[in-house]
């Protein structure tokens, strides 16, 4: 079920059987403290939605690897960047090459938390030109609530916490020092404040939470929860369609068309 291992032959019977459907990973590069790997948002991204697309039958797109990690500054190594605008551009022009491949239904399923705001652009760009097209952006946190509440048990602002380590321990151990887990823990300092700031005004080490407290038992659990949630939530899609049948493109005030005279 993974685009890249379709042929053009094969493409549109693996849409049809899925309701036009497809699943675009987006991940980031970025700093994940002295604990983990730097490719952790997109090593989720590509394992959860490995397992959704076996779960629902949806065919997944590659990955994508690069975010809008531009909140984690340059104060520590490994942090690869795309502008917001870059994002935005790239997740449209991925939409409109699947739209003419014949997706109707875009899952679009991010793990890293800054970049919802391009996605939500992109979002935007790809149902206003195509008029039968169907975006969703699902954040992978805020896939149910007791996903939710096991991302943020320890921190608001949570990076590198104990959930996301949780996860790795439990589906990419490699990405993971055990040796230096209880170095990575940092309190979340953003209560209170008014103002968005960057990870280094924020976090001593890249981290906030506590990773020290990970365990692979809780990565399992928690992992099964959002593979079953996510496919919950993608079944609940293939059958939607949209409360009314109006065109983008049609004003309600278009007069119209008069009778074809008679004959």
């Amino acid at each position: 079920m993974f685009w890249s291992h379709l042929t053009w032959a094969e493409l549109p019977e693996a849409l049809q059987a899925a309701s036009q459907a497809a699943i675009l990973p987006v991940g980031a590069t970025e700093q994940h403290g002295p604990h983990m790997g730097c490719g952790m948002d997109t090593e989720i991204a590509d394992k959860l939605c490995r397992a959704v697309s076996k779960e629902t039958g949806v065919p997944m797109l590659p990955p994508l690897p690069y975010g809008c990690s531009l909140g984690h500054s340059r104060r520590w190594p490994g942090t690869i960047p795309v502008q917001p605008i870059t994002l935005i551009e790239l997740i449209k022009q991925i939409g409109d090459g699947a739209y003419h491949s014949g997706v109707r239904r875009l899952f679009i399923v991010n793990t890293h938390v800054t970049n919802a705001a391009p996605l939500r652009c992109a979002l935007e760009m790809l149902r206003s030109e195509h008029d039968d097209l169907m975006v969703a952006v699902i954040n992978s946190p805020d896939i149910s609530e007791r996903v939710r509440a096991f991302h943020f048990a320890d921190a608001v602002d949570w990076h590198a916490n104990d959930a996301e380590t949780s996860l790795m321990l439990a589906v990419s151990p490699e990405m993971v020092r055990p040796e230096r887990l209880a170095e990575g823990d940092d309190p979340d300092r953003t209560g209170g404040q008014v103002f968005a700031h960057p990870v280094n005004r924020t976090s001593a080490n890249g981290v906030t939470g506590f990773p020290s407290r990970a365990t692979a038992e809780k990565g399992h659990e928690a992992f099964a929860w959002m593979v079953e949630d996510l496919s919950a939530l993608i079944r609940r899609g293939l059958t939607q369609t949209p409360p009314l049948p109006h065109s983008y493109f049609t004003s309600c005030t278009t007069a119209p068309a008069p009778p074809a005279p008679p004959r």
